[in-house]
This record gives structure tokens, C-alpha cells and sequence, in this order.
């Protein structure tokens, strides 16, 4: 059965960076399109950034030039590389798997657990 599982979340202070990953297993994702998306407390869930299979990005404008999307697909892991983190930036970080790249939600078809990202201020 397809899984995929995050790590890599904590609690940092505001301007810090961290890296989560997400390890897929069960099946090759290689060929498949990745995305991080997140959801605040009482929020809606909401894009990051994908990742498709040939490698090109895509990143919401609330992250872009401060977060890095990648993959290693010899590991079949994605990563997310986050610098200058606000406070705004807390929320649960999901990762999500699907044939389409996209910002929409429901184009992925697998999903993690998710890891919870805390910025304090």
C-alpha cells in the first residue's frame, strides 16, 4: 500500500529555517507529481509548492524566495526547504502525491500525516 510520511517538523523562532521530508513507499513516485500544501488552525488547507516528474517547481506567492521544493527520486523522497520562517508560516505541512501537478488539492491522490511547523515570534 501506498504511504507517504513526513518529518523534519518542530518549533523554531521567527527568520529560522528548517527542512521536512517526505519518504514515499509502497509503490515508485518517481513519475509521480509531489506537493507540499499546509493548514493553519482554523484555516482552510492551502498550496506550498509542487514539484512535478520532470523537476520544474511552482511555489504560492506567500513562499516564494523563502522556501525550496526538491526531490530525490533514487530515495523517493521529497524535500522542503524552508528559510526566513514567520510566525505566519505555522501551521501542519502535508505532503501529497498525484499523476497531475497542480495547486489544487484535489489533483494528488496520496497524502501523508502530516508534521506540525510552530514559529514563534
Amino acid at each position: 500500500q501506498a504511504q507517504l510520511v513526513e518529518s523534519g517538523g518542530g518549533l523554531v523562532q521567527a527568520g529560522d529555517s528548517l527542512r521536512l521530508s517526505c519518504v514515499a513507499s509502497g509503490r515508485t513516485f518517481s513519475s509521480k507529481s509531489m506537493a507540499w500544501f499546509r493548514q493553519a488552525p482554523g484555516k482552510e488547507r492551502e498550496f506550498v509548492a509542487f514539484i512535478n516528474y520532470g523537476g520544474s517547481t511552482y511555489y504560492a506567492e506567500f513562499v516564494r524566495g523563502r522556501f525550496t521544493i526538491s526531490r530525490d527520486n533514487a530515495k523517493n523522497t521529497v524535500y522542503l526547504q524552508m528559510n526566513s520562517l514567520k510566525p505566519e508560516d505555522t501551521a501542519v505541512y502535508y505532503c501529497a502525491a498525484g499523476p497531475l501537478a497542480g495547486h489544487y488539492d484535489g489533483r494528488y491522490e496520496y497524502w501523508g500525516q502530516g508534521t506540525q511547523v510552530t514559529v514563534s515570534s
